[in-house]
């Protein structure tokens, strides 16, 4: 039974939606504007849901050195008000740079509202999206690493020793697990489609140092479902969840392994991402207060997005949320039996 909560916190500023990489790219404008249109649609229905819509402050430099190298903020900073391109797929216009400083700072401003206790559960509802800039790199539509910026702002201002970060998005997360790669602090778990961009992600990749074994990977192959994608979280996140007992948890949501994105392979639908969100609800529960954030990721097709961001914003708001198909397929199994092989020396699985 989940319990009663306050409305989520939604973190939204509408000049993220000045970041515009150009016609014709997939992360596109269009992204915020229809996730706004939904919420204003059900906030005029009569049983509605309800959020708590708040404005973050930008990014300070203080917090980025946490993640980012200072050659790699000055590289970004020096964008503002510009035309230009990190790379064939990573571009920016005159309004990119400050959207990426309000999305990190979404994500800050997400941590403090958690750790605070002004609210139960939160959305940051950002672009450009951040998993795979990594400290000294952007990359593939990411210029920041929001996620890695939440979590090392947790560490920093809160003092919390165990994070967990969560990216269901269709794309592994290369850039966060590369900045946490030998921190045993923080517990990085990814299931994405593989072989795929960017080309990391395999179950070996495990950790390093220190941090062997805080790095988990489930990589699937095209084709994978809603009964895979849960089967990968109750067989592998959970167990693993219970024993390193995080005190924050924290989600990269991509919402491109849904069934219609143009760039994902997945079969997910908005009642997959929606039960999934209620698996790691659980897991805050039980071990973090509750304190659980959402931060936005990818997702490229517009009603498959709006959709399956509803969807989990009702589970974060105390519906219960749905089980979804239990049905799995030889995608799921293999892979969870590939990602169980690789983490039974870290973990009692």
């Amino acid at each position: 039974m989940v319990p009663s909560l306050r409305p989520p916190l939604v973190l939204f500023d509408p000049a993220m939606i000045a970041h515009d990489p150009g016609r014709g790219h997939p992360e596109r404008p269009d992204r915020l504007r229809v996730i706004e249109a939904i919420l204003e649609a059900k906030a005029r229905t009569k049983l509605g849901l309800e959020i708590d819509l708040q404005s973050p402050a930008p990014v300070t430099i203080e917090s980025l050195v946490r993640v980012h190298s200072q050659q790699h903020i000055d590289a970004i900073l020096e964008l503002a008000d510009t035309y230009d391109a990190v790379d064939p797929d990573t571009r920016v216009s005159p309004g990119s740079i400050r959207a990426a400083q309000l999305a990190a700072g979404a994500a800050i401003a997400s941590v403090d509202a958690l750790l605070q206790g002004t609210a139960d559960t939160a959305f940051a509802m950002i672009r450009p999206p951040g998993h795979h800039a990594d400290g000294g790199q952007a990359m593939g539509f990411c210029l920041l690493n929001n996620v890695a910026v939440a979590a090392a702002h947790a560490r920093a201002a809160y003092g919390l020793e165990r994070i967990m970060i969560v990216d269901w998005d269709v794309h592994h997360g290369n850039g966060t697990q590369a900045i946490f790669y030998e921190d045993p602090s923080v517990l990085f778990f990814s299931t994405h489609q593989y072989p795929f961009y960017p080309g990391t992600g395999s179950p070996r990749e495990v950790g390093r140092g220190a941090g062997l074994g805080f790095t988990v990977n489930v990589p699937l192959a095209a084709g994978a479902t809603d009964g895979d994608l849960r089967l990968a979280f109750e067989a592998v996140l959970e167990p693993i969840a219970e024993q390193f007992r995080p005190e924050l948890v924290l989600v990269s949501a991509g919402f491109d392994a849904h069934r219609r994105d143009p760039l994902g392979g997945f079969d997910l639908s908005a009642d997959g991402f929606a039960s999934l969100c209620g698996i790691v609800q659980g897991i805050a529960q039980r071990h973090a207060k509750g304190r659980l954030a959402l931060l936005l990721e990818g997702g490229y097709d517009l009603e498959g997005l709006s959709q399956s961001v509803l969807a989990c914003l009702w589970v974060l708001g105390g519906r219960v949320p749905p089980m979804g198909p239990r049905q799995t397929t030889a995608i799921g199994e293999s892979a969870v039996k590939a990602s169980l092989g690789a983490q039974r020396q870290h973990w009692r699985l």
